[in-house]
């Protein structure tokens, strides 16, 4: 028995570092650009170095928790920690952007294994629901912290130890995490050949990235109605309606649609979008609202309230997931949704430091904490065993598409209500009407707001403050949705003791 606490402790240490490792780097670069500029011109081509990281980090998640359900999950655990590390060390020796965005593709390929497949682990190695949901709090945490956190890591270490260190620095994570992992987990396979479905894995795949990228480039690199986005649009639409076809004629479909015939899992899904829009969005405009309308010399005094109230939220819900029902808490946080996204509606561009210190306490803790924790638990008490990997990696994937749909649109919404506000003032303040597109970027007060006249900076702080209000009010609808669905996603809890299944159980 203690051999086995033991090696659960270690295989819980080893994979928090993966977890943290991978979901540290979907945000860390983008503290590095400048010193990145410095060695080769990247400003052109700087989205990508994002993009291509959630790309592939989101159009193979569901494909690697498929594939742990069917031959393992050590198996494709190890797979993708050494892609992740291949992809962090080419990284660090890139010598363009177009290396370094090919190579980031590869990392991302190698993170999409790892999210899923950490939580399925931990259902797994519990045999009490009730211990897997509190653990399951503490990986949200993690993931969450590493969300809001890696900015401020990145420019740390880029500013101390060069950019590439924001990648030499997983290797010798990577590396000991999968040493321990090799030693003290232990694996089982099925006595069954399994049937990969290929087809349904690959119109998954262009589905997903179809639709990424006509999220990610509409109202910014092009227009919605441009034929690019509709051109993307639409083949989102035709394969994903093929991709559905195929699963439900697949013996062994890579995505169960069978699954979310369950309330509880296709209302999780929704509140999983949900979730994403507002984090996405408030992680995206809250630091340009604080430094640039507030004036402040960074947005640490935001974000870090904001990262340790959502940390205490989704380790203290995995613990009330053993004392209320999955609705009541799902409810809850999608009440402070609302609540939170109404209050950063109307901020004012004069909000003290202490009331902007409560709102953050309240976002994290209340409207993006508890479902770090609850999201995962409640699809798991309502699926087979025998579909952990896929179901798991369920809340990552509508979590990253709600996250770049919700900041593409508030980005449009700002945008357009920004140069709106200026346009509409510009004679007032003196502002050449030459100027209004230049003048009109949220940006601009970040980085060179202390260079203005003050009367203009005035203007283009109460614009930008009033742009942002009214961004936060797609949050306010989005929380209203998941409200709604949380009304109705059935009164399942956390059980007492972990299902069973004929099948043969992977770790």
């Amino acid at each position: 028995m203690e051999k086995s606490r033991s090696n659960n402790n270690l295989i819980i240490l080893a994979m928090a570092l993966g977890l943290l490792m991978a979901s540290l780097d979907n945000t860390i670069v983008a503290s590095c650009i400048n010193k990145l500029s410095q060695d080769f011109n990247i400003f052109d081509k700087v989205s990508w170095v994002f993009t291509a990281y959630m790309l592939a980090a989101t159009s193979t998640m569901l494909v690697f928790g498929k594939m742990s359900d069917l031959f393992g999950r050590k198996m494709f655990y190890m797979i993708g920690i050494g892609l992740f590390l291949i992809g962090s060390a080419l990284c660090g020796i890139a010598q363009s952007a177009d290396q370094l965005i090919w190579f980031r593709v590869i990392q991302g390929i190698g993170s999409g294994a790892l999210f899923p497949i950490s939580f399925t682990i931990i259902y797994t190695i519990f045999k009490d629901p009730k211990d897997a949901a509190k653990m399951s709090g503490v990986f949200g945490a993690i993931f969450g912290l590493s969300s809001v956190a890696g900015p401020q890591l990145g420019s740390f270490i880029a500013e101390h130890f060069g950019w590439r260190w924001n990648f030499y620095i997983n290797i010798p994570i990577g590396l000991a995490s999968m040493i321990v992992l090799m030693i003290a987990l232990k694996e089982t396979r099925s006595e069954k050949k399994p049937k990969i479905d290929y087809l349904g894995t690959l119109f998954l795949i262009i589905t997903t990235v179809s639709l990424m990228l006509a999220l990610e480039w509409g109202g910014k690199n092009y227009a919605w109605s441009s034929w690019q986005e509709i051109s993307l649009f639409t083949i989102s639409a035709v394969i994903g309606a093929l991709f559905i076809f195929v699963e439900l004629r697949a013996p062994e479909p890579v995505l169960p649609l069978s699954i979310f015939k369950n309330k509880m899992v296709l209302g999780t899904s929704i509140l999983c979008f949900c979730q994403g829009v507002i984090m996405f969005s408030a992680i995206t405009y809250l630091p340009s609202f604080t430094v640039g309308v507030l004036g402040h010399s960074n947005s640490n005094g935001v974000l870090t309230p904001m990262m340790a109230s959502l940390i205490g939220g989704a380790i203290l819900f995995g613990f009330l997931q053993s004392k209320f029902a999955f609705r009541t808490l799902m409810l809850f946080t999608m009440l402070m949704t609302i609540i939170v996204a109404t209050l950063l509606s109307t901020v004012s561009a004069h909000a003290s430091s202490g009331y902007m210190i409560v709102l953050m306490i309240l976002l994290g803790f209340g409207a993006v904490g508890p479902l770090m924790s609850v999201a995962q638990s409640s699809i798991a008490a309502n699926v087979d065993p025998k579909y952990m990997g896929v179901s798991s990696s369920i809340v990552g994937f509508w979590r990253n598409i709600g996250g770049i749909l919700g900041a593409s649109i508030m980005a449009t919404i700002v945008n357009n209500n920004l140069h709106r506000l200026i346009t509409a003032g510009a004679d007032k303040a003196g502002i050449p009407s030459d100027k209004i597109n230049t003048l009109a970027n949220p940006e601009l007060l970040m980085r060179a707001g202390g260079q203005l006249d003050p009367q203009i900076r005035k203007f283009l702080q109460e614009a930008l403050a009033t742009a942002i209000n009214h961004g936060f009010i797609l949050s306010i609808c989005v929380g209203s949705i998941g409200l709604i669905t949380a009304m109705f996603v059935g009164a399942s809890r956390l059980g007492a003791t972990k299902k069973t299944t004929t099948s043969a159980t992977h770790i």
